[in-house]
């Protein structure tokens, strides 16, 4: 039975982790005490193990250098506090209700408008923000008496507004794709761009829901009634307005393209941008009348978050700042953006350190219990037993990377991203490696799968945040005077479920068409058509790779002999006489007279040795 326990402490180990977790023990002590104690029982088993266990006392020595080194000098988990930071400063700032009502009163006419206001300031706050607590409740708390004012179904306002807070984990630059990064050992650059596209086709496939729902069930998402769009008409002047922004940027394009090249299109769209925004500006501020009030909100409002976007996540992938450098820029940004909405005082800034402090040490103290838990799993060769286990899995790529998501997604019911991503993901990586998976494509494939843990019923945190912020008992409207119902908890869960059913739709979609990560690698060279060009040097006739062509009225040129050195139109060299071939018999020459010594007779070994 000892020998059973020894051979096989992998298994056992990992079922112990999920065992405490289950109970309610914290992650980050979980992992460190179970590390600790399957140490100990290690060290003492390893002799009965056959050599499976490979764990000693000095092995403690190492743990130190595996915190200093390879937790707090990782300056990749650097951006995570700079992009909290920046999400809580823009949360305290307003950005959130001025985009609602904004692009609220754009779609107030549309059947659903709401609902799709809700989902692309969702996916505008994911890209700013990265956190999905502050979007949950920024947009609970404004969006949600909204939605219900105006006759929207309970179940379809929670689960739109729960949803689209998840955008934040997917959408760069998200927090867990930082960490998925740092995990898989692979570029956090790489993997915002991979996982860009799948992010805003997730949002795409939400607002399709939201339209088919306005479809059938129209009574579900009505449209806002007249007297609530107080910015009144003003499509058309919007569309003009775009139409003039596109034409400025295609003529920046044109003139930026010689000397910028690929970057041309990055930087004429910032001059398109800029200019709409300028003359809007001028606009409201001159009563020039030159656009509608809606066209005026909508770049004015707009503008500001998407430059803070492109100050992020433009400058990573232009290479011109790591992810880092974007966060403490993003950071600088959200400031600035606080001080001119007049919403900057020293409290904001304190409420938003405190988070920023306690999520990053959340974050801090998990790595750290996994770098112990990591630590004795790998002297019990458990990393071997999972890889064994996953490679031999059948289906090959394709069943491997079913049953990993089936198993990500049953464990994302009991932990959230973070606990996923530290325990979890060190543990697939290795087999995904060897089965030939690019890991930045698993990331991505993993972040959407891991967006799946905030939405599930009964412990999803998008629930929980969302639940703080609902109304539990019936109240008032202040702008109508009717009673509102209260939202329950049952229909916060009836409407998180179409939406996680959409996010695993999606990470079907995701492994179907790699492409839309894979792009991040850019465009494939052709061999074929690289062309070599020779230096052409003066006097030195050479022809032209391949077969060589007669000039018009003239013979071929001879091919030149390349076993002699090259004339540069001087007299011909004289053709040097081909050394003698050396004896290689004898021992080399110097110069002096050749001594040819005699031969030394063979010695008699019947004889013993003389030494006179």
């Amino acid at each position: 039975m000892i020998e059973f326990i020894a051979q096989n402490m992998a298994p056992i180990m990992f079922a112990s982790l999920i065992i405490f977790l289950l109970i309610g023990y914290p992650v980050a002590f979980s992992l460190a005490a179970n590390g600790l104690l399957f140490f100990v029982i290690g060290v003492e088993l390893a002799p009965l193990s056959a050599g499976s266990i490979n764990l000693s006392w000095p092995l403690l020595y190492a743990l130190p250098d595996r915190f200093y080194g390879g937790v707090m000098a990782n300056d990749t988990l650097l951006a995570i506090p700079f992009f909290t930071f920046m999400g809580i400063v823009l949360e305290r700032s307003g950005m959130a209700e001025d985009l609602l009502d904004t692009i609220g009163q754009l779609f107030g006419p549309v059947r659903g408008g709401l609902a799709y206001a809700v989902i692309l300031v969702g996916a505008l706050l994911a890209a700013t923000t990265g956190v999905v607590a502050a979007s949950v409740i920024a947009m609970g708390l404004i969006s949600l008496p909204i939605m219900l004012r105006y006759g929207y179904d309970r179940r379809l306002a929670s689960g739109v507004i729960a949803a689209s807070g998840t955008l934040a984990q997917i959408i760069p630059p998200s927090l867990v794709l930082i960490v998925l990064a740092d995990q898989l050992g692979r570029s956090v650059g790489d993997m915002y761009a991979g996982a860009l596209i799948p992010g805003l086709v997730l949002t795409g496939l939400y607002m399709s829901y939201v339209l088919i729902t306005s479809i059938v069930k129209p009574d579900w998402a009505p449209a806002l009634p007249a007297e609530a769009r107080t910015l009144g008409h003003g499509i058309t002047s919007l569309i003009f307005a775009l139409l003039a922004a596109v034409a400025i940027a295609y003529g920046a394009y044109r003139y930026l393209e010689p000397t910028q090249g690929e970057n041309a299109d990055i930087l004429a769209a910032t001059v398109g941008i800029i200019a709409i925004y300028i003359v809007a500006i001028l606009d409201k501020a001159l009563n020039l009348n030159l656009m509608s009030r809606l066209a005026q909100q909508v770049v004015i409002v707009l503008i500001p978050p998407l430059a803070l976007v492109f100050l992020v996540l433009g400058t990573i992938f232009l290479g011109i700042a790591t992810p880092t450098e974007g966060g403490a820029m993003g950071a600088v940004g959200a400031l600035v953006m606080a001080a001119a909405k007049r919403r900057l005082s020293l409290d904001v800034v304190k409420q938003a350190l405190a988070s920023t402090t306690r999520l990053s040490s959340f974050v801090l103290f998990i790595l750290i219990g996994s770098r112990v838990f990591s630590l004795t799993f790998y002297g019990v060769n458990g990393h071997l037993w999972v890889e064994h286990l996953l490679v031999s899995l059948p289906g090959g790529e394709l069943g491997f990377l079913i049953v990993v998501n089936l198993l990500v997604f049953f464990l994302a019911f009991f932990l959230d991203f973070f606990e996923l991503a530290f325990i979890i993901v060190p543990l697939l990586a290795p087999a995904a490696e060897k089965l030939g998976i690019d890991l930045i494509w698993f990331g991505v494939l993993l972040g959407v799968n891991m967006q799946t843990s905030f939405m599930h019923p009964p412990f999803g945190f998008a629930l929980f945040y969302l639940r703080s912020v609902a109304a539990r008992v019936p109240y008032l409207d202040r702008i109508t005077g009717k009673q509102i119902a209260p939202v329950t908890t049952g229909q916060i869960y009836w409407g998180a479920v179409p939406f996680v059913l959409i996010q695993v739709l999606m990470i079907a979609l995701t492994i179907l068409f790699p492409q839309m990560v894979m792009h991040y690698k850019g465009k494939v060279v052709d061999p074929g058509s690289i062309e070599i060009k020779m230096p052409e040097l003066p006097g030195l006739s050479l022809p032209p790779l391949g077969a060589p062509t007669a000039p018009q009225g003239g013979t071929a040129p001879a091919a030149p002999d390349l076993s002699q050195p090259p004339s540069f139109g001087g007299t011909p060299a004289p053709q040097p006489a081909a050394p003698a071939t050396p004896d290689l018999s004898q021992p080399p020459n110097f110069g002096n007279a050749p001594a040819q010594p005699a031969a030394p007779a063979a010695p008699d070994l019947s004889k013993p040795p003389s030494f006179n």
